[in-house]
Protein backbone atom coordinates (compact mmCIF):
# COMPACT_ATOMS: atom_id res chain seq x y z
CA UNK A 1 0.00 0.00 0.00
CA UNK A 2 1.59 3.25 -1.09
CA UNK A 3 -1.29 5.65 -0.66
CA UNK A 4 -4.25 6.08 1.69
CA UNK A 5 -7.64 7.19 0.48
CA UNK A 6 -9.17 10.46 1.61
CA UNK A 7 -11.67 8.39 3.63
CA UNK A 8 -8.71 7.82 5.96
CA UNK A 9 -8.95 4.18 7.00
CA UNK A 10 -6.74 4.20 10.12
CA UNK A 11 -4.72 1.08 9.24
CA UNK A 12 -4.02 2.46 5.76
CA UNK A 13 -2.84 5.82 7.07
CA UNK A 14 -0.64 4.10 9.68
CA UNK A 15 0.86 1.88 6.98
CA UNK A 16 1.48 4.93 4.79
CA UNK A 17 3.46 6.65 7.55
CA UNK A 18 5.34 3.45 8.32
CA UNK A 19 6.46 3.54 4.68
CA UNK A 20 7.82 7.09 4.81
CA UNK A 21 9.36 6.91 8.29
CA UNK A 22 13.02 6.41 7.40
CA UNK A 23 13.37 9.69 5.50
CA UNK A 24 10.36 11.54 6.91
CA UNK A 25 12.13 14.36 8.75
CA UNK A 26 14.54 15.11 5.92
CA UNK A 27 11.73 15.01 3.34
CA UNK A 28 9.62 17.44 5.37
CA UNK A 29 12.47 19.91 5.65
CA UNK A 30 13.16 19.75 1.90
CA UNK A 31 9.50 20.09 0.89
CA UNK A 32 8.89 22.94 3.38
CA UNK A 33 12.07 24.74 2.27
CA UNK A 34 13.25 24.66 5.87
CA UNK A 35 10.18 26.44 7.24
CA UNK A 36 9.18 23.39 9.27
CA UNK A 37 11.74 24.40 11.90
CA UNK A 38 10.10 27.82 12.25
CA UNK A 39 6.63 26.25 12.46
CA UNK A 40 7.77 23.98 15.31
CA UNK A 41 9.35 26.90 17.16
CA UNK A 42 6.20 29.03 16.77
CA UNK A 43 4.09 26.16 18.08
CA UNK A 44 6.25 25.90 21.20
CA UNK A 45 6.12 29.66 21.76
CA UNK A 46 2.34 29.87 21.25
CA UNK A 47 1.69 27.21 23.89
CA UNK A 48 3.45 29.30 26.54
CA UNK A 49 4.93 26.25 28.24
CA UNK A 50 6.76 26.61 31.55
CA UNK A 51 9.23 24.34 33.33
CA UNK A 52 7.27 21.63 35.10
CA UNK A 53 4.33 21.67 32.68
CA UNK A 54 3.28 18.38 31.09
CA UNK A 55 2.55 18.53 27.37
CA UNK A 56 1.27 15.82 25.03
CA UNK A 57 2.49 15.96 21.45
CA UNK A 58 0.09 13.97 19.27
CA UNK A 59 1.00 12.73 15.78
CA UNK A 60 4.56 13.22 16.97
CA UNK A 61 6.05 10.92 14.33
CA UNK A 62 9.76 10.55 15.05
CA UNK A 63 9.61 13.00 17.95
CA UNK A 64 11.29 15.99 16.31
CA UNK A 65 8.35 18.18 17.39
CA UNK A 66 8.39 16.67 20.90
CA UNK A 67 12.08 17.48 21.21
CA UNK A 68 11.32 21.11 20.29
CA UNK A 69 8.56 21.35 22.91
CA UNK A 70 10.95 20.07 25.58
CA UNK A 71 13.22 23.07 24.96
CA UNK A 72 10.73 25.06 27.06
CA UNK A 73 11.60 23.01 30.14
CA UNK A 74 8.24 21.22 30.06
CA UNK A 75 7.97 17.44 30.24
CA UNK A 76 6.96 16.54 26.68
CA UNK A 77 5.53 13.15 25.69
CA UNK A 78 5.18 12.22 22.03
CA UNK A 79 2.46 9.87 20.82
CA UNK A 80 1.80 8.39 17.39
CA UNK A 81 -0.06 5.42 15.89
CA UNK A 82 2.66 4.60 13.35
CA UNK A 83 4.99 1.99 14.81
CA UNK A 84 7.45 2.64 11.99
CA UNK A 85 7.69 6.34 12.86
CA UNK A 86 8.16 5.57 16.56
CA UNK A 87 10.86 3.03 15.78
CA UNK A 88 12.84 5.62 13.80
CA UNK A 89 12.25 8.24 16.50
CA UNK A 90 13.44 6.03 19.35
CA UNK A 91 16.62 5.30 17.43
CA UNK A 92 17.27 8.96 16.55
CA UNK A 93 16.10 10.50 19.86
CA UNK A 94 16.46 7.91 22.63
CA UNK A 95 15.92 10.50 25.38
CA UNK A 96 12.52 11.64 24.05
CA UNK A 97 9.52 9.79 25.57
CA UNK A 98 7.54 8.27 22.66
CA UNK A 99 4.49 6.04 23.03
CA UNK A 100 2.19 4.24 20.63
CA UNK A 101 -1.31 5.71 20.89
CA UNK A 102 -4.57 6.08 19.00
CA UNK A 103 -5.77 9.70 19.07
CA UNK A 104 -9.36 8.43 19.38
CA UNK A 105 -8.60 6.41 22.53
CA UNK A 106 -5.62 7.92 24.31
CA UNK A 107 -3.94 5.76 26.98
CA UNK A 108 -3.82 8.58 29.53
CA UNK A 109 -5.95 9.47 32.54
CA UNK A 110 -8.32 12.44 32.59
CA UNK A 111 -6.63 15.84 33.09
CA UNK A 112 -3.12 14.37 32.76
CA UNK A 113 -1.61 17.28 30.81
CA UNK A 114 -1.33 21.05 31.03
CA UNK A 115 -1.30 21.30 27.24
CA UNK A 116 -1.79 19.17 24.16
CA UNK A 117 -0.68 19.82 20.63
CA UNK A 118 -1.00 18.14 17.26
CA UNK A 119 0.97 19.30 14.23
CA UNK A 120 0.11 18.26 10.68
CA UNK A 121 -1.79 15.23 11.96
CA UNK A 122 -5.39 16.17 12.70
CA UNK A 123 -6.41 15.91 9.04
CA UNK A 124 -5.14 12.31 8.99
CA UNK A 125 -7.51 11.19 11.77
CA UNK A 126 -10.74 9.46 10.75
CA UNK A 127 -12.89 11.51 13.18
CA UNK A 128 -11.22 14.86 13.98
CA UNK A 129 -13.98 16.06 16.33
CA UNK A 130 -13.81 12.86 18.38
CA UNK A 131 -10.02 13.26 18.55
CA UNK A 132 -10.37 16.87 19.73
CA UNK A 133 -12.78 15.72 22.45
CA UNK A 134 -10.31 13.05 23.52
CA UNK A 135 -7.58 15.69 23.69
CA UNK A 136 -9.85 17.76 25.94
CA UNK A 137 -10.39 14.75 28.20
CA UNK A 138 -6.69 14.35 28.94
CA UNK A 139 -6.12 18.11 29.42
CA UNK A 140 -6.69 19.77 32.79
CA UNK A 141 -9.29 22.56 33.09
CA UNK A 142 -7.68 25.77 31.92
CA UNK A 143 -5.13 23.84 29.86
CA UNK A 144 -4.21 24.71 26.29
CA UNK A 145 -4.63 23.18 22.86
CA UNK A 146 -2.50 24.07 19.86
CA UNK A 147 -3.34 22.67 16.42
CA UNK A 148 -0.74 23.43 13.75
CA UNK A 149 -1.98 22.33 10.35
CA UNK A 150 -1.75 23.06 6.66
CA UNK A 151 -4.51 25.50 5.76
CA UNK A 152 -5.69 27.86 3.02
CA UNK A 153 -3.50 30.79 1.88
CA UNK A 154 -5.33 34.06 2.47
CA UNK A 155 -4.00 36.02 -0.52
CA UNK A 156 -5.37 35.07 -3.94
CA UNK A 157 -2.00 35.07 -5.79
CA UNK A 158 -0.38 32.90 -3.12
CA UNK A 159 -3.40 30.60 -3.02
CA UNK A 160 -3.30 30.13 -6.81
CA UNK A 161 0.44 29.45 -6.78
CA UNK A 162 0.14 27.08 -3.85
CA UNK A 163 -2.79 25.03 -5.12
CA UNK A 164 -1.82 25.15 -8.77
CA UNK A 165 1.91 24.72 -8.48
CA UNK A 166 3.36 23.75 -5.12
CA UNK A 167 0.95 20.93 -4.27
CA UNK A 168 1.16 19.50 -7.78
CA UNK A 169 4.93 19.54 -7.62
CA UNK A 170 5.11 17.99 -4.16
CA UNK A 171 4.91 14.32 -5.29
CA UNK A 172 7.48 14.99 -8.01
CA UNK A 173 9.96 16.45 -5.54
CA UNK A 174 9.17 13.69 -3.05
CA UNK A 175 10.29 11.08 -5.57
CA UNK A 176 13.83 12.42 -5.22
CA UNK A 177 14.01 12.46 -1.43
CA UNK A 178 11.25 10.30 0.14
CA UNK A 179 11.40 6.62 1.07
CA UNK A 180 7.80 6.13 -0.14
CA UNK A 181 7.11 9.01 -2.55
CA UNK A 182 3.65 7.84 -3.67
CA UNK A 183 2.36 8.53 -0.16
CA UNK A 184 2.88 12.24 -0.80
CA UNK A 185 0.17 12.11 -3.47
CA UNK A 186 -2.30 11.48 -0.64
CA UNK A 187 -0.76 14.21 1.49
CA UNK A 188 -0.99 16.73 -1.36
CA UNK A 189 -4.64 15.83 -1.99
CA UNK A 190 -5.61 15.97 1.69
CA UNK A 191 -4.46 19.56 2.17
CA UNK A 192 -6.97 21.42 -0.10
CA UNK A 193 -9.72 19.06 1.09
CA UNK A 194 -9.16 20.18 4.71
CA UNK A 195 -11.37 22.91 6.31
CA UNK A 196 -10.14 26.48 6.13
CA UNK A 197 -9.15 28.50 9.20
CA UNK A 198 -12.66 29.58 10.18
CA UNK A 199 -14.18 26.15 9.62
CA UNK A 200 -11.49 24.43 11.69
CA UNK A 201 -12.03 26.92 14.51
CA UNK A 202 -15.71 25.96 14.49
CA UNK A 203 -14.82 22.25 14.71
CA UNK A 204 -12.54 22.89 17.67
CA UNK A 205 -15.28 24.84 19.45
CA UNK A 206 -17.82 22.11 18.66
CA UNK A 207 -15.49 19.61 20.35
CA UNK A 208 -15.78 21.55 23.62
CA UNK A 209 -12.79 23.89 23.58
CA UNK A 210 -13.22 27.60 24.33
CA UNK A 211 -11.56 30.91 23.34
CA UNK A 212 -10.58 29.51 19.94
CA UNK A 213 -8.33 31.77 17.88
CA UNK A 214 -5.90 31.28 15.04
CA UNK A 215 -2.78 32.80 13.54
CA UNK A 216 -1.64 32.35 9.96
CA UNK A 217 1.94 31.37 9.18
CA UNK A 218 3.56 31.66 5.75
CA UNK A 219 0.54 33.55 4.42
CA UNK A 220 -1.95 30.94 5.56
CA UNK A 221 -0.16 27.94 4.08
CA UNK A 222 -0.07 26.87 7.72
CA UNK A 223 -2.38 28.01 10.53
CA UNK A 224 -2.01 27.65 14.29
CA UNK A 225 -5.28 27.31 16.20
CA UNK A 226 -5.11 27.82 19.97
CA UNK A 227 -7.89 27.05 22.44
CA UNK A 228 -8.47 26.42 26.14
CA UNK A 229 -10.10 23.65 28.11
CA UNK A 230 -13.11 25.10 30.03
Amino acid sequence: MSRASLEKEPHEVAAMFDGVAEKYDRTNTVLALGRDRMWRRRTREALGLRPGDRVLDLAAGTGVSTEELARSGAYAVGADFSVGMLRVGRRARPSVPLVAADALALPFADASFDAVTISFGLRNIADPIAALREMARVTRPGGRLLVCEFSHPVLAPLRAAYLGGVLRALPVVARRVASNPDAYVYLAESIPAWPDQKALAALIQEAGWSKVAWRNLTGGVVAMHRAFRP
